[in-house]
């Protein structure tokens, strides 16, 4: 295994950066966990019923064991539920962590569950208003199951879209423990995505009933595990590896399987093996620092990854003192070559990836030319090339540790940094008179990355799947769907209407989408501007729109901008939509707080 090449110097000076930039959020964090770090968990400092009630479910050897303080305990923090695929696996992990424990001479607790809502089920849904907030509820829970101080290290059991971001913040809140995050792993490819999509426009225009639909998105989520295309949920994986938070190898392997039965044991081990206990303390904080933070968003760059991590790692980077900006995300997109095609950004899916290479591949090549730090801090030890292995079965159903692969499997999959399938990442920061927003152009062909054409208005996407039905949507046009921000309701995924301006494109209509709004992490071919900031509700030009205004839209300048003379803009008066309808219904109205806390897309529209 070659070593890495010296690090590319406009990373180097990013980095930089940023670390100065940081300086002194970094040091307050980093102040506090050294302080939780000196008080240490306190079991032995309880008061006898604080204690008793801490381990009153225990068995009699492992309430012996937390008397004597002889042994660390291993939280268990888990994001279990039977109803979403990519977490039912989760069901078996506690068993396995505790008797990986026992076998360690230590003890794990569940400590604590947190909520897991699937976007997939509510896109287009009112439920789907909550989905960015879970989040941080999420954290908040996390931090109530390790608020009674009984642990010595964690265990985080979490896949899909806000899970883990949500876990990460929570974790960090308690960064003097020392952290791993244990997959659940993909689901076995079923339809292929690129067929399934396919069967959704053809619904979208008609062709096709419900039954024949269904018929088809139950082929492709149709088993345990997380779904197979390359959105949110796996570039939540991918991030938790290349930050150093998983077992080398981990990310994708399917659930319910004997390697990753070992993987979760293997996990657990290596968590207590941190712990202040031993002599090779590693708490999270010392891994989540600016260079890891980095590693990430080149992950996500050389993957084609989900636009949903332009929030979610700055809200991820803020909760460890680090001070990541949209500006940062924009610099290296334009550094980092495209390596990875992995649906929507191509036919493979996560299981095609990682059988041509997967993470290994992934980490090897972009280590090899400069692209990664390796000078990092993992759960695995000092150096991300320890990550250049991966794991494997011995006759006993023990882990063994092999060299990942160094070459391609399958070059339509994994490409190399010296031929690319993009020279860039495809995540774009467009800035103009209209703010800052968002584009992943990794799916967009070419000949669509300029689009100017004139605006159609919308305040939501039934407004807008009303008006294709209606047939009002038969020229090019730039669709503007706004007060769709955190503050106005949520800033939902708008997924929905991917199949019906997929269609029109289709036709050879010009569309694109802008939007204060997200998308999906499965976001395709069509082009959009999404994130926009600032929001509607609070004032931004995007809410002075008006129906017929030409828009140009640039992913290749990096701009958008509304053609309108600064002089009339300056004159107009935001739109003022009704929205009463945002406040009540599937529990809306218990998230008015957060709506009126949340900040802007590009601080990673948190409530912290």
């Amino acid at each position: 295994m070659s070593s890495s090449a010296s690090l590319h110097k406009e990373i180097n000076h990013i980095t930089e950066n940023l670390i100065e930039r940081s300086k002194k959020s970094r040091e307050d964090y980093l102040a506090r966990m050294s302080e939780a770090t000196s008080n240490g968990p306190t079991r032995n400092g309880l008061g006898c019923s604080n204690l008793a009630h801490g381990f009153a479910a225990c068995s009699a050897t492992d309430k012996s064991t937390l008397i004597e303080g002889r042994a660390s305990n291993l939280a268990i923090i888990s994001a279990y539920n039977d109803m979403l695929s990519a977490h039912q696996p989760f069901d078996r992990f506690p068993e396995l962590i505790k008797e990986a424990a026992h076998e360690m001479g230590a003890i794990a607790q569940v400590a604590g569950c947190v909520p897991a809502m699937c976007d997939g089920v509510t896109q287009g849904e009112l439920g789907m208003e909550l989905s960015l907030f879970s989040r941080d509820v999420i954290a908040m829970s996390a931090a109530i199951g390790l608020s009674h101080n009984m642990f010595d290290a964690a265990v985080y059991l979490g896949v899909c879209d806000k899970i883990i971001p949500g876990l990460m913040i929570g974790a960090l809140s308690f960064g003097h423990l020392p952290a791993v995050f244990l997959p659940a792993g993909p689901m076995p490819s079923g339809l292929p995505n690129d067929e399934k999509a396919k069967v959704r426009q053809l619904y979208a225009e008609g062709k096709v009933d419900r039954t024949a639909l269904l018929k088809s998105e139950s082929a492709a989520y149709h088993a345990p595990g997380t779904c197979t295309f390359y959105g949110t949920a796996n570039s939540n994986q991918m991030l938790m590896e290349i930050m150093g938070l998983h077992l080398p190898g981990a990310t994708f392997v399917n659930p319910n399987t004997p390697l990753r039965d070992a993987l979760t044991k293997e996990g657990a081990k290596q968590a207590i093996s941190l712990t202040a206990e031993g002599n090779a303390y590693t708490p999270l904080c010392n891994v989540v620092d600016e260079k890891a933070v980095i590693n990430g968003v080149i992950g996500l760059h050389a993957t084609g990854g989900s636009t949903n991590h332009t929030l979610h790692l700055i809200a991820i980077a803020r909760a460890a003192g680090v001070q990541l900006t949209w500006e940062d995300i924009g610099q290296l997109s334009e550094l980092i070559p495209l390596i990875a095609r992995v649906y929507p950004n191509g036919l493979a899916d996560v299981n095609h990836f990682h059988a041509a290479g997967g993470m290994g591949y992934l980490i090897h090549e972009l280590l090899n030319n400069g692209m990664l730090h390796e000078e990092v801090t993992t759960i695995m030890g000092k150096g991300l090339s320890s990550y250049l292995k991966e794991p494997r079965l011995d006759e006993n159903d023990n882990i063994t540790w092999a060299n990942s692969a160094d070459k391609s499997g399958e070059k339509n999959i994994l490409a190399t940094v010296d031929k690319p399938f993009s020279k860039n990442g495809g995540l774009k920061i467009l800035t103009g008179n209209l703010g800052k927003a968002v584009s992943k152009v990794s799916a967009v062909k070419e000949e669509r990355h300029i689009i100017e054409a004139p605006a159609k208005i919308f305040h939501s996407q039934a407004a807008l799947n009303d008006a294709f039905k209606a047939g009002k949507l038969e020229q090019d046009f730039i669709a503007v769907v706004s007060y769709q921000g955190p503050k106005a309701n949520g800033m939902p995924e708008l997924h929905k209407l991917t199949p019906i301006l997929g269609v029109l494109q289709d036709r050879g209509i010009k569309v694109a989408l802008v939007t204060d709004g997200r998308m999906s992490g499965a976001s395709g071919k069509i082009p959009s501007a999404i994130q926009v900031t600032p929001e509607a509700y609070e004032g931004g030009p995007i809410a002075k729109i008006q129906e017929g205004d030409m828009i140009r839209f640039d992913a290749t300048a990096g701009t958008l901008e509304l053609l309108v003379d600064e002089a009339e803009l300056a004159k107009r008066q935001p739109a003022k939509p009704d929205l009463s309808g945002n406040d009540h219904g599937m529990g809306r109205e218990l998230f008015a707080n957060l709506r009126r806390l949340a900040g802007a897309a590009d601080s990673g529209a948190g409530v912290f």
